[in-house]
């Protein structure tokens, strides 16, 4: 019976799983307001009966892409964080990590960037939710390192959200130019990465 048991389980996990992925497809071309559960279900060849055993509706569906984008991504940021005290260093880390997932992730890179201020309610503030989160995990990991000694709570995470408001439109204008050519995305590395400076040395002397 268990076994039984845990092949359904996998069947079910394999088709939510497929919805995902034909969802992200068809959210290159539209947006998530616009898109309709049949089309995904024909994407995947299931019956429209079938979304409601995985999903409510489309805005749950965008709800758990913005955490299949995102909520992966904390332990990653994370142990960067920790790895790389020297700003100038991190600030090459972080870029070069955004990169990556640009290059790797590009359809999910997508649908946060139009999403973000789109036009579905809840997956706005679960978009929202997570970046908050980045920043506090940002903020209480500056709260440790000598240069923020006299820095308020508040300034932390102030510049904590600087730096991950940057990422989110690091990741969005290296989309585009990674389309454009290999020129065009080092060009754009190269002015997120001299922005970021701008802003370390911004933070040396906030309390003067």
């Amino acid at each position: 019976m268990s076994h039984t048991v845990g092949i359904r389980q996998a069947q079910k996990q394999k088709t939510r799983q497929a919805l995902l992925d034909a969802a992200l497809r068809l959210l290159e071309e539209q947006s998530l307001s616009s898109l309709g559960l049949r089309e995904v279900t024909r994407a995947v060849g299931v019956a429209p009966t079938a979304f409601y055993r995985h999903f409510r509706d489309t805005a749950d569906l965008g709800v758990a892409l913005v955490e299949e984008a995102l909520g992966s991504l904390h332990g990653l940021i994370a142990s960067t964080l920790a790895d790389t005290g020297d700003s100038t260093v991190r600030i090459g880390t972080s870029v070069d990590l955004i990169s990556d997932l640009v290059r790797t992730q590009p359809g999910h890179v997508r649908f946060i960037a139009r999403e973000r201020h789109g036009g579905v309610q809840p997956v706005r503030d679960a978009i929202g939710a997570q970046l908050r989160r980045f920043a506090q995990e940002v903020a209480a990991a500056f709260a440790h390192e000598p240069q923020s000694a006299g820095w308020s709570e508040d300034d932390l995470l102030m510049l904590a959200s600087v730096y991950v408001d940057h990422m989110v439109m690091t990741a969005s204008v290296l989309l585009e130019a990674e389309e454009t050519g290999p020129a065009e995305a080092e060009r754009a590395r190269e002015t997120a990465r001299r922005q970021l400076r701008l802003v370390s040395l911004g933070r040396q002397h906030w309390l003067d």
